[in-house]
């Protein structure tokens, strides 16, 4: 099987046999519209066996650009497919890397126990009922720490990236996003005291704030549906 290395060559022979394809359908047409024309300028001097030859020779050149239409359409789903098997080749890959880069990680944490605990010992259900009893997110419970399942060194390293960074990277569709950006979680996020708010946590910059405020604390969109119920 060739490699991913092979796929432009590929792509460009198949782009190039496509727009052969393209220029013959042209001239085929061409050809169609000046027999056509001449058809329409000589059919009263013509005999019924010419009428009949002339329209064959039509009917002819409209099957033939028929072929090359359906050879360009065979070559895309060829070229579609081809590529196709490269993403899939490179998503087994890709999640085989994972595979790997997490067991390494959970190597290093089972070494590393006491940081283990301390990222560990919250669980999920613990950031749910906390969030409903207006706790701040903190560095220890912003949902990307909790997604995490690597260890302490690979976490504090995830979150030091700027966001910025974190924004051009290509995003997981299986990701969940947050904030009004609708952007993955990064750096510091706070959660609103609204225990019915859809978005529930959100990045700092995204909300103007450089610190986390004492007392409750309550997103934008939270506010203006208080406001109106007032």
């Amino acid at each position: 099987v060739a490699g991913i290395e092979n796929l432009p060559c590929e792509l460009q022979r198949n782009f190039q046999l496509m727009r052969e394809l393209d220029q013959r359908t042209e001239d085929k047409k061409a050809e169609i519209d000046s027999l056509a024309a001449e058809y329409i300028e000589s059919v009263k001097n013509m005999l019924p066996e010419e009428r009949v030859e002339h329209l064959k020779k039509i009917q002819s050149a409209y099957s033939k650009c028929k072929e090359y239409s359906d050879d360009k359409v065979q070559l895309a789903m060829q070229t579609y497919e081809m590529v196709d098997k490269h993403i899939r080749r490179l998503d087994a890959d890709l999640a085989r890397f994972e595979a790997d880069l997490k067991d390494k990680l959970e190597g290093s944490d089972f070494e590393n126990s006491g940081s283990r605990s301390l990222k560990k010992g919250r669980s999920q259900k613990d950031k749910r009922s906390s969030r409903g009893r207006g706790r701040r997110a903190s560095e220890e419970d912003t949902p990307k720490k909790k997604k995490l399942k690597g260890g302490s060194e690979f976490a504090d390293t995830i979150l030091s990236v700027h966001p910025s960074d974190v924004l051009d990277m290509p995003v997981d569709p299986n990701e969940p996003t947050y904030c009004l950006c609708h952007q993955v979680s990064y750096g510091e996020m706070i959660g609103c005291d609204n225990p019915d708010c859809p978005i529930e946590w959100f990045h700092f910059a995204c909300v103007d704030l450089t610190t986390k405020p004492k007392g409750k604390w309550f997103c934008p969109r939270c506010v203006q549906e208080r406001k109106k119920k007032k």
